[in-house]
C-alpha cells in the first residue's frame, strides 16, 4: 500500500475536514458580503469584527468541551450574565476592580462545580440540570443589585484598566481582548491536545462506560468540563461589562444558542467524543460574520435569527448523518 501523502494524512485527522470546511465558509462569508457592502472590508469594521468574535469564541470554547464530553451547558448565558452584574455591581460599590473579578471566578465556577455534581454525580440529564442553574444564575444577576442594572463603573484607574484589558485597549490594530481570548484558547486547546485532562474529556464523550472501565473518573472529569465553561462565560462576561462599562441583567441573553452555534459550525459533535477545539474560531468567526455581515445589509433581526437557526440545524443534522454513516439519499455507507 502507497503511504498517505502529507495533505491525506492531515485531513485524516479525526474532524480535521469539518475544521476546514468551516474555515472555507469563513472565507466565502467574507467575500459575498464584501460584495454585498463595500464597509465590510473597511479595516475600521474588520478591527470592530474580530473584537465582536472574542464573546462568542469564550462561549464556544466552553460549550464545544462540555459537547465533547457528550453533554450540554444550557446555563453558559445565564453564567455570563451573572458575571457581568457582579464585577460591575463590586466595581460601583468601590471594591478594588483585581477583587471583583476574583469574586466573579470564583461564583461562576462554584457554578461549573455544581454543573458537574449534579450531571456526573446524581446523573441528572444535562439538560435538566443545567437548566435549572441557567433559571438561578439568570435570578442571581437580576438580584445581585437589586433587579436594577449598575451604575457606570466609573473612570478610576483600575476601572478604566479592566475596560481597556477586556475591550478597548489595543497594540496596533488588535485589541487586548483579542489577545486574553487567544491565550485562554490555547491554553484550553492544549490541554484539550496534549494533557491527561483533554484525553478524559474525549473518552467520556466516546463511551463513557468503556471510559469508568479504564480508570477514568467521570464525575471528576465533567466537573472539569464544567468549570471550564463557567470560567469561559465569566470571562465572556467581564468582556460585555466591560465594553458596556456598566452590569446590564440582560447581559448573555441567548449565549447559550451562540454558544452551541460556534462550536457545531466548527465541527464538534454534540453527540461526543470528537471534535478540534480549532474548528471553535472559525465556527464563532462565522456567527459574528454573519451578524456583522447581515447588519450591514439592514437584514432584519428575525430573518438574522432564523438564517443563523438554520445554519445550526444543518451543521447538526449533518453530524448525525456522519456519525451514523448515512448518505445523502438516505442509505448507510
Amino acid at each position: 500500500m502507497k503511504e498517505k501523502s502529507g495533505f491525506r494524512k492531515f485531513l485524516a485527522i479525526p474532524g480535521m475536514a469539518s475544521v476546514l470546511t468551516a474555515f472555507a465558509g469563513v472565507v466565502i462569508l467574507m467575500i459575498i458580503f464584501t460584495f454585498m457592502n463595500g464597509n465590510f472590508a473597511s479595516k475600521t469594521n474588520l478591527m470592530s469584527l474580530t473584537r465582536s468574535i472574542c464573546p462568542y469564541l469564550l462561549v464556544g470554547i466552553g460549550q464545544g468541551i462540555v459537547c465533547i464530553t457528550g453533554n450540554i451547558d444550557l446555563s453558559i448565558g445565564s453564567v455570563l450574565g451573572m458575571s457581568a452584574m457582579i464585577s460591575a455591581t463590586l466595581i460601583c460599590n468601590g471594591v478594588n476592580p483585581i477583587v471583583a473579578i476574583i469574586v466573579d471566578i470564583i461564583a461562576c465556577l462554584a457554578v461549573g462545580i455544581v454543573n458537574g455534581l449534579l450531571v456526573g454525580k446524581f446523573k441528572l440529564p444535562p439538560f435538566i440540570g443545567t437548566l435549572g442553574t441557567m433559571t438561578i444564575c439568570r435570578g442571581l444577576a437580576e438580584v445581585v443589585n437589586g433587579n436594577y442594572n449598575t451604575g457606570d463603573i466609573g473612570t478610576a484607574p483600575l476601572a478604566t484598566a479592566v475596560r481597556q484589558l477586556f475591550y478597548y485597549g489595543r497594540i496596533g490594530v488588535i485589541y487586548y481582548g483579542v489577545i486574553v481570548t487567544l491565550i485562554i484558547w490555547c491554553i484550553f486547546n492544549y490541554i484539550m491536545n496534549y494533557t491527561r485532562t483533554g484525553r478524559h474529556i474525549y473518552a467520556i464523550g466516546s463511551n463513557v462506560d468503556a471510559a469508568r472501565l479504564s480508570g477514568v473518573d467521570v464525575y471528576k472529569t465533567t466537573t472539569v468540563a464544567y468549570c471550564i465553561s463557567a470560567f469561559c462565560s465569566c470571562i465572556a462576561g467581564l468582556v460585555t461589562m466591560a465594553a458596556a462599562g456598566m452590569g446590564s441583567m440582560q447581559a448573555g441573553l441567548s449565549y447559550e444558542m451562540y454558544g452551541v452555534a460556534a462550536a457545531v459550525i466548527g465541527g464538534i459533535s454534540t453527540l461526543g467524543g470528537s471534535g478540534l477545539l480549532v474548528g471553535v474560531i472559525a465556527g464563532a468567526s462565522v456567527w459574528a460574520i454573519l451578524q456583522n455581515g447581515l447588519t450591514l445589509a439592514n437584514v432584519p433581526v428575525a430573518m438574522r435569527n432564523i438564517i443563523i437557526g438554520i445554519i445550526v440545524v444543518a451543521c447538526v443534522l449533518l453530524d448525525i448523518m456522519r456519525r451514523n454513516g448515512v448518505k445523502f439519499g438516505g442509505k448507510k455507507k
